[in-house]
C-alpha cells in the first residue's frame, strides 16, 4: 500500500466584485478496493454551501453555492489516500476476449454502447492509417499487447505540449500537428479503441510523476472494459499501462463533461486564474 498526499488549489480574481452561480467541483477520488481516502479537506473563499452527489457515472460531486458577492473565489482541497493498486497487471481477462478481435456479450453491449460511439468516418480513415503498423486484420494478437501498442504508439508518435486553453482536440488534429496535452492524448487513444470495437472511456485525475511535464496539474488517460478484468487503463502520455501512480477522481464518455471545477459567475468578464496542484507520497 502506498500513501498520497494531493494539495489542488485554485484562485479565481475578478476585476470587481461578482455573484458566483453555483460551483460543481469534481476532486473527490473515486473510492474502490484499489483506493481509499484516509482524509479530505475542502476549504472554500468566500464561505459556500456544499452538497454533495454521485452523477450518472458515480463520481462524486460537490455543489458549492454562495449567498454574498466577492472578488476572489478559492478552492483549497487537500486529501491523503491510500492507493493499493500496486499490481496493475495482477488481471485475468475472460477467455473469449484475450486475443482480439473479439465481440462483447450481447448483454454487455447495452451497458458499453454510449462508450463505444465511432468518432466521425474521417477521423476513422486517419486513425486507420496511422494504425496500419500496430495490427493486421488477418491475424490474432492478445487484447492487452494491442492496447498497450496503442499507448506507446502515441507517447513515441507524438510530442506532449501543455495547453492553457479549455477543451479537448480532435483526434484529427492532434494526428495532424502530432502534438497534444495529456487530455488530448487520451482522446485519440479512446476513438483508436472505438475504432477497434472496443469501449472506451476518459479518466480525470491526478499522477504523481516528479521531474515530468505531467507533475503539478490534474492528469487525463483512458479506460478500455475489458471482459473479466473490468475497466483498466491506459496512459498515453507516458506510453504505460495506469498504475499505482494513477489516481482516477471522475470517468465519462465525454472528456468534457467532467472538468475539475465548473461554475458560472455574474459581473465584468475579466478575471484570472491560478491553478496548483501537487502530489507527493507518505510514510
Amino acid at each position: 500500500m502506498q500513501r498520497y498526499k494531493i494539495l489542488h488549489r485554485t484562485y479565481y480574481n475578478f476585476s470587481s466584485e461578482v455573484q458566483l452561480g453555483p460551483h460543481h467541483l469534481r476532486l473527490r477520488p473515486r473510492e474502490d478496493y484499489e483506493l481509499r481516502i484516509e482524509s479530505s479537506t475542502l476549504n472554500i473563499t468566500p464561505s459556500a454551501k456544499i452538497r454533495w452527489h454521485r452523477d450518472v457515472e458515480g463520481n462524486s460531486v460537490a455543489t458549492a453555492t454562495f449567498d454574498r458577492p466577492t472578488q476572489q473565489l478559492v478552492f483549497d482541497s487537500e486529501l491523503i489516500i491510500q492507493q493499493y493498486n500496486e499490481s496493475p497487471l495482477n488481471f485475468l481477462v475472460a477467455d473469449y476476449a484475450i486475443n482480439y478481435p473479439f465481440t462483447y456479450k450481447p448483454e454487455d453491449q447495452i451497458l458499453l454502447a454510449p462508450y463505444m460511439q465511432l468518432p466521425d468516418q474521417e477521423t476513422q480513415e486517419m486513425i486507420s492509417l496511422w494504425a496500419q503498423n500496430l495490427w493486421q486484420s488477418n491475424e490474432k494478437i492478445q487484447t492487452y499487447t494491442l492496447l498497450q501498442g496503442i499507448a506507446s504508439h502515441i507517447f513515441e508518435s507524438h510530442t506532449y505540449k501543455l495547453r492553457e486553453e479549455p477543451g479537448v482536440q480532435t483526434a484529427k488534429d492532434t494526428l495532424s500537428c502530432g502534438t497534444g496535452s495529456c487530455r488530448d492524448f487520451a482522446q485519440l487513444f479512446m476513438d483508436a479503441a472505438k475504432c477497434m470495437g472496443l469501449a472506451a472511456r476518459f479518466v480525470s485525475g491526478y499522477l504523481h510523476a516528479p521531474g515530468t511535464d505531467a507533475a503539478g496539474a490534474t492528469h487525463a488517460w483512458a479506460e478500455v472494459y475489458l471482459p473479466g478484468a473490468g475497466w483498466k487503463g491506459f496512459d498515453p502520455t507516458i506510453g504505460k499501462l495506469a498504475g499505482t501512480d494513477h489516481i482516477a477522481v471522475a470517468v465519462s464518455r465525454l472528456p468534457e463533461a467532467i472538468p475539475p471545477i465548473e461554475g458560472s459567475f455574474i459581473g465584468e468578464p475579466e478575471s484570472t486564474l491560478d491553478v496548483g496542484v501537487w502530489v507527493s507520497t507518505l510514510p
